[in-house]
């Protein structure tokens, strides 16, 4: 560890310490998942969003049972590369990434052993695009 870290880990509560943790880690994942989605590493950006969702259920303390539950089916399930909340937390909703072929099976197992739920699927759009209002 740097100099900076032991120093701001010295002087941080733990709680602190945690969420700060989560920040500064979730910046360095958003970096790497840039590049990832560009190489189309799709299994490497699944395993962002896997260590994302372990950092914010146990660093920032933002998901809840019922979440972790369904990102917990998810993370068991064949094809699905990567899982995580998503939204304000407390609750909120996840996002997975899934083979096209694994969809239907992992939608029946969310189905039975989490029915409080409600999934879907989707596909990823064109992207954010700029509107030029009159």
């Amino acid at each position: 560890k740097q100099w900076y870290q032991r120093r701001v880990r010295a002087d941080l509560p733990e709680k602190s310490y945690a969420r700060a943790r989560h920040v500064v880690t979730e910046i360095d994942r958003a970096r790497k998942a840039k590049d990832y989605l560009k190489a189309g590493k799709m299994s490497m950006f699944g395993e962002l969003m896997n260590s994302s969702h372990r950092s914010l259920a146990d660093d920032y303390q933002v998901t809840c049972a019922e979440l972790d539950e369904v990102v917990s089916v998810a993370w068991k399930s064949e094809g699905v590369l990567g899982s995580r909340m998503t939204g304000g937390g407390f609750g909120g909703c996840a996002i997975t990434l899934v083979k096209t072929t694994a969809v239907k099976e992992l939608l029946q197992q969310l189905s039975k052993l989490c029915p409080y739920s409600t999934s879907f699927s989707t596909t990823a759009g064109a992207g954010a695009k700029a509107w030029h209002l009159k």
